[in-house]
């Protein structure tokens, strides 16, 4: 059975999921660059993978307000780092 991870740890995890998707090296500009269709996929999937990390914590019962807004603030990053990274 699968482990039920703490929200606080979920935010943890996603913030170093964001953090791994702009530390993840750019192509060499032979190689495509940031137009790379793998750098993309890759950026992508780890913007994802954090997003759907904290996707229900908003919706779960008992979460403080504060918790609520630490969410938010998730979406936020990775959105900025989707348009940072990637444009």
């Amino acid at each position: 059975m699968a482990r039920l991870i703490p929200a606080a740890e979920r935010i943890v995890r996603a913030r170093a999921l964001i953090q791994q998707a702009r530390d993840l090296p750019i192509p060499l500009e032979s190689e495509g660059g940031r137009r790379n269709f793998s750098y993309i996929a890759g950026v992508k999937d780890l913007l994802r993978q954090a997003r759907d990390l904290v996707k229900f914590i908003s919706m779960t019962a008992g979460v403080s307000a504060n918790m609520k807004e630490e969410v938010k603030k998730i979406y936020h990053e990775a959105d900025q780092a989707d348009r940072e990274i990637l444009r």
